[in-house]
């Protein structure tokens, strides 16, 4: 399967990314891609941020090619495709406070019920 996935470039503290097309068994990093669809620079402003092939990115979509989450946010803000933009972080683990950790201690589940 193919993706379309940013491949860092750059310095150290000074990156840039380009938006390119992967199988989806390889890192983007190993630089076999089979296609450069432009480049995107988060330090800039949004509007100026992205330059892409709009015609290509559209093509390689036609073909079955599925953009990462990240890359989906930013054609969608450039316009190329439509839908509502997705949350990046949400395959991370939540975040759980302390409270809600000891009151779960404390309250018995169902399976663990006190008998006298």
């Amino acid at each position: 399967m193919l993706k379309i996935r940013l491949k860092r470039v750059g310095r150290r503290h000074d990156p840039s990314y380009r938006v390119v097309v992967v199988e989806s068994s390889r890192a983007a990093k190993s630089g076999r891609s089979w296609e450069v669809l432009g480049s995107y620079d988060p330090r800039k402003k949004q509007e100026e941020a992205a330059l892409l092939k709009a015609e290509r990115v559209r093509y390689w979509l036609s073909c079955g090619a599925k953009p990462s989450i990240t890359v989906h946010n930013i054609l969608a803000r450039a316009g190329v495709v439509t839908g509502a933009s997705g949350n990046a972080l949400s395959h991370r683990r939540p975040a759980v406070s302390t409270a809600a950790v000891e009151l779960e201690a404390l309250v018995p589940s169902k399976g663990n019920s006190l008998t006298v």
